[in-house]
Formats: C-alpha cells, sequence, structure tokens
C-alpha cells in the first residue's frame, strides 16, 4: 500500500507539471501551414490522463508494468492511476459519475453498460475504429459488437471468458470423491458437498446472485430480462422457486459461508475460501482461474459449471472492457492507450489473458509459446466452452443493476428465513417488473 501511495503521489506532481506546460496546446488545431498538428501522443505535445480498473493484486501489479510500458513508448503521456476490488470499485465511480469527474477511461463490466451507456457518460468509440485508431482489423465482429448498445460502441472488450469452477483436485481426493465430469449436474454438486461438509470442507463461498440465477434459467430455456427489456423474461416463478429452494437447502446444510462472513468479503483471490483451503472451488468466470491458482499456491484444475443443459447456459461474456467517458478531454489518446493494451503484443506477454482471453487473433496467437500451462488451461477452456454454449443475450438493459439488487437482497431474506421463497419470487416479479417498467415507451 505504502508502494502505491507513493506512486500516485509522484504521478500528482507529474501532472501538475505537465498541466503547468501544456501551454493551452491542441492536439486537432492546425499548424501554420494550415494543416491538423499531429496527435498529442505522436506529436509530443503534454497528455495527462486517467484510469480505472477493479482487480486483486496480481491485476494491479501487471496494468502498472503495461502503463509504465506505454509511458516510455510516449513520454510526454502521464497517466493516472486508480483501483480497487470489485464491489468498491463500483462504489467509487458512482459519485464520480455524479458530479461529472470520472476518469478517462473506466473498466466496464457489461452489467453496467447499460446504466453509464444509457445515461451519455460513455464515449461511441465506433468512429475511432472506423478510421483506425482503434485497430479492429483481427477483431470478429461478433465480439467487438458485445460491446454495443443501442448500436453504439460504448466498451471495446479486453478478452472473452465463460463461466467456470476453479477447483481443489486434492481436497476432492481426501473426501473420497472423483473429478466431476465435464456433464456434471446439480444433483452431482450436492453430493459432492455431502461429501466434503463430512470433511470440514465448503463446497464455495456462494454462487453470484446475478451471475448463476441467470445462468440456471438459460439452462431451462429462459432469460432473466425480456428481449426489450421493459419486463423479466421468464414466464413464471418455477425456475425462481426451484433455483433458490436448492440453494437454501445447501446454505442450511453448511455447504457454503454464512452470510455474516461472506458480507466481510472483498471478492479478491487473496480472500477466497478456495485459496485459504477452505473450500473445494470458485465458481467465476475463467479469466480469473491464473490468480486465483497463484493465490492458491497448489495444483488447481478449471471445470465447466454443472448442468443438466450446460450448453443452453454457457455464453462467451466479454470479460470486461474499457470505456472512455463522454467527459473525458483526451478521447483520442484515451482510445490509443485501449488500442495499444488490446494489439500490442509485448504489453500481452504481461497481460497473458487475465483480463480474459485476447480479442485479437493476432495476439492471441502470438502469445500461445509463452503461455504457463495455467494460461493455457484457461485458453483451452475458453475454446472448448466456444463450442459448447449458445449465443450470449443483449446487455442488461436499464434498471438491471436495481434488479440485481433486488434480487440479492431477496435471497439474503431466504437464507435468514425472514421471507419464503415462494413469496420472494412473487415479490421479485412484482418490483423488477416496475422497474424493468420504466423502459417503456
Amino acid at each position: 500500500m505504502k508502494k502505491a501511495l507513493l506512486f500516485a503521489m509522484s504521478l500528482t506532481v507529474l501532472f501538475a507539471s505537465a498541466a503547468c506546460s501544456t501551454g493551452g496546446g491542441n492536439a486537432g488545431a492546425p499548424d501554420a501551414s494550415g494543416e491538423p498538428n499531429k496527435d498529442a501522443a505522436t506529436a509530443g505535445q503534454p497528455v495527462k490522463l486517467r484510469i480505472a480498473w477493479w482487480g486483486g493484486q496480481a491485476r494491479h501489479d501487471y496494468t502498472l508494468k503495461v502503463i509504465d510500458m506505454y509511458q516510455q513508448k510516449y513520454p510526454n503521456v502521464k497517466i493516472e492511476t486508480e483501483y480497487a476490488s470489485f464491489d468498491d470499485y463500483w462504489k467509487k465511480l458512482a459519485p464520480q459519475a455524479a458530479a461529472n469527474q470520472l476518469p478517462d477511461i473506466i473498466q466496464m463490466d457489461i452489467t453496467y453498460l447499460s446504466q453509464y451507456g444509457g445515461r451519455g457518460q460513455l464515449e461511441d468509440l465506433k468512429p475511432y475504429t472506423q478510421k483506425g485508431t482503434f485497430d479492429a482489423s483481427s477483431v470478429g465482429a461478433n465480439t467487438l459488437a458485445s460491446g454495443e448498445l443501442g448500436g453504439k460502441l460504448y466498451m471495446i472488450p479486453l478478452g472473452v471468458n465463460a463461466l467456470g469452477a476453479t477447483v481443489d483436485p486434492e481436497m476432492l481426493k481426501k473426501a473420497g470423491a472423483a473429478m466431476p465430469a465435464k456433464t456434471w449436474t446439480w444433483d452431482d454438486m450436492e453430493a459432492l458437498g455431502a461429501k466434503l461438509k463430512a470433511n470440514g470442507k465448503l463446497m464455495m463461498d456462494y454462487l453470484r446472485y446475478d451471475v448463476f440465477f441467470p445462468y440456471y434459467l438459460r439452462t431451462v430455456g429462459q432469460k432473466m430480462y425480456s428481449a426489450d427489456g421493459t419486463s423479466l423474461g421468464y414466464a413464471d416463478d418455477k425456475p425462481f422457486v426451484d433455483y433458490f429452494k436448492r440453494y437454501q437447502k445447501w446454505y442450511d446444510a453448511g455447504y457454503m459461508l454464512s452470510l455474516d462472513k461472506l458480507a466481510q468479503k472483498k471478492s479478491t483471490p487473496e480472500d477466497d475460501e478456495m485459496v485459504l483451503g477452505n473450500s473445494f472451488g470458485s465458481f467465476a468466470w475463467s479469466n480469473q482461474y491464473v490468480a486465483w491458482t497463484a493465490a492458491a499456491k497448489r495444483p488447481t484444475e478449471l471445470i465447466p459449471v454443472p448442468g443438466p443443459n450446460a450448453d443452453k447456459g454457457l455464453f462467451l461474456k466479454p470479460s470486461m472492457g474499457f470505456s472512455v467517458t463522454k467527459s473525458s478531454k483526451q478521447k483520442e489518446e484515451a482510445v490509443k492507450f485501449i488500442n495499444f493494451f488490446v494489439n500490442d503484443l509485448e504489453a500481452n506477454k504481461l497481460i497473458k489473458g487475465e483480463r480474459g482471453v485476447p480479442i485479437s487473433s493476432k495476439v492471441k496467437e502470438g502469445l500461445k509459446p509463452f503461455l504457463s500451462p495455467e494460461e493455457t488451461k484457461v485458453f483451452d477452456y475458453v475454446a472448448w466452452a466456444e463450442t459448447n454454449s449458445s449465443p450470449i443475450d443483449p446487455p442488461n438493459p436499464a434498471g438491471a443493476v436495481e434488479v440485481e439488487k433486488l434480487l440479492k437482497d431477496l435471497s439474503e431474506q431466504i437464507l435468514y428465513k425472514k421471507i419464503s421463497v415462494e413469496d420472494a419470487a412473487a415479490k421479485f416479479r412484482k418490483e423488477a417488473n416496475a422497474i424493468l417498467g420504466k423502459n417503456k415507451p
């Protein structure tokens, strides 16, 4: 923390000196010949960028190295960094957005794309791809389109991933259980939970409410949201009741972390129950596998999440992306940094797919000789998921964050026995539809 503080303080001094030396220059202003000047990064005019992201310590460390690499390539560019754990990140971003003081570049999750893009707080990056500021020549059209909302490209994906489970094979062995097959089911998982509990271990800390309930809905042929985003996407409460009755059963049996202990978690690798040796697995996105395994400091495996019909539930998702904020005074320069982050092979030798399997086919191919066994497992798993999954749903509609908070609150009330699953299902439907109904024309 001290090193990070000193780093931030030193950047502040650099920014101040850079600001004093700009002389009010404009990178796009014409020169004496009447021709437009070159961009600031090329022309050497001082540029200051702010960038924010979430993640664990390993992500922070290599991102700072990539930023340093960029600043060495363009000495006139100084980049101020802000980072936090996932939950804290969004808590910090909200007041910045309200005050119109967002960083130039923000790491974006598809869950929040409607919230920020729909409020006019993000720049449409499509024109920057069309003129080549961001080189999309080795990026699949569908992958790039996953960052779109309403025909505008509000996010450049940094990688793709799929839901999976980072699991401890040695713990399974000690519990007298075999490694689950790729076609395992919720029933198989429940039986495994009983064996682990008998050995004093957990199955997992928890299944994230806003990720695994929508996944379950997909496996039973339903959707979380309607196509037009004005209501929930499923027709009755049976999926909700079935899912949360099973979840409640597991919680009551002690297969998962208690809510009071869960509330103390920061969603970083270092405090994950699998990493700490207390649970069989950590159920999350495939791009987290390397960091979680590194933190665990012991062999792990990456396996699919349970079915049945996992191929209907699974999809390739933009692991996260970079967005440029509408309030940025350096939009062109911000896009150039994103282009470097995505397309530069040397930079990606540091990143190595930690933010998801790279979207550039050239980078992905160029990285293969440099991958560790763990990183290779992630690339192989995503390749497997690509042929054992279904198309991704559209970006979450406006109001989705509020709906997910409602789902979280009700799921906790269920586990605390403050409401029945049936009553929670009815309440969720009524209140979620009221929230989403605001999207109607």
